[in-house]
């Protein structure tokens, strides 16, 4: 659904999400699902995010959510030689030094999902069109509905960073580690997903903690059963690298980069699809579920 329409047809569930967030909560997922949720005794997957946006509330959360100050928060964890280079940042992308900057960079605006300018040829840029869509994504809030009270706490801005491949043309992989509070009765990574075909149609394919393919189990996308992936050689690394960023969280989504055997970090997410996604068998939104220790209300 186009974003613009969407908003325009939950602006009244925005308004009811004022009165009784959760109210709302169940009505979405039951919309989408057709099942009840659960968040008084929350079980699944699904379940305890929903429950982690109504009573969860820790403060570094908003920090890192954002991509600019996540940055520092990477450093603060010890991590600082898997951040991207930063090429610039502000607050108006009119401001944006394009004779400055090299020929491939990647423009985001720090607040959202998917606002992205993938520049693999500078000469070529639409310098103007480029400004006045990323000053309106700058504009662009995430819906109350959703419950995603992180989003948007800190001031949005432009941050520019260098364009990362090995190929000199292709997006590299993206490694999407689900890390868990309770997994094994510890701190760790349960699963990694990869996704494919981002702009065509969506899918993943998942592994577990030890690189097993994990056959036809569908997190939020459809299961990709035409492409397999190597265990990188960085794999144990970047696990390390995960565990010690989502370490203060009960839940948290760590991404990354190999981009010539060295590790980048990507974002940190903690609530994916907003709680709202489609994990199947349910045994495995179950299994997720169990991996989440929640802590007293």
């Amino acid at each position: 659904m186009h974003k613009q329409l969407k908003r325009i047809l939950l602006t009244p569930v925005n308004v009811v999400y004022k009165i009784s967030p959760k109210a709302v909560f169940q009505a979405l997922f039951y919309i989408k699902h057709k099942y009840k949720l659960n968040i008084d005794n929350p079980k699944t997957y699904n379940e305890k995010l929903n429950w982690m946006k109504l009573y969860y509330k820790n403060e570094l959360m908003p920090l890192c959510t954002d991509k600019y100050t996540v940055r520092q928060y990477v450093k603060d964890c010890g991590c600082e030689e898997i951040l991207n280079e930063l090429l610039w940042e502000g607050y108006d992308a009119r401001d944006i030094p394009f004779e400055d900057l090299p020929q491939r960079f990647v423009i985001k605006v720090t607040h959202g999902s998917g606002n992205n300018i993938i520049c693999t040829n500078k000469d070529s840029l639409d310098k103007k069109r480029t400004i006045k869509h990323v000053n309106k994504w700058l504009k662009q809030k995430y819906l109350p509905c959703y419950g995603e009270w992180f989003y948007g706490v800190i001031k949005p801005r432009i941050i520019i960073e260098k364009f990362l491949t090995e190929d000199n043309s292709n997006v590299p992989v993206d490694y999407k580690m689900f890390c868990f509070n309770n997994f094994g009765g510890e701190h760790g990574v349960a699963l990694t997903a990869i996704d494919t075909d981002r702009f065509t149609f969506h899918k993943r394919k998942v592994y577990d903690g030890d690189w097993n393919i994990l056959e036809n189990q569908c997190i939020n996308f459809p299961y990709d059963d035409a492409n397999s992936f190597e265990k990188p050689k960085q794999y144990d690394k970047m696990k390390n690298y995960a565990k010690k960023l989502s370490k203060p969280f009960p839940h948290a989504r760590v991404d990354f980069y190999v981009i010539n055997n060295e590790i980048y970090f990507g974002e940190i997410t903690f609530i994916s699809d907003a709680g709202f996604g489609k994990i199947s068998p349910y045994s495995l939104n179950e299994k997720m579920g169990s991996w989440i220790k929640l802590p007293v209300k």
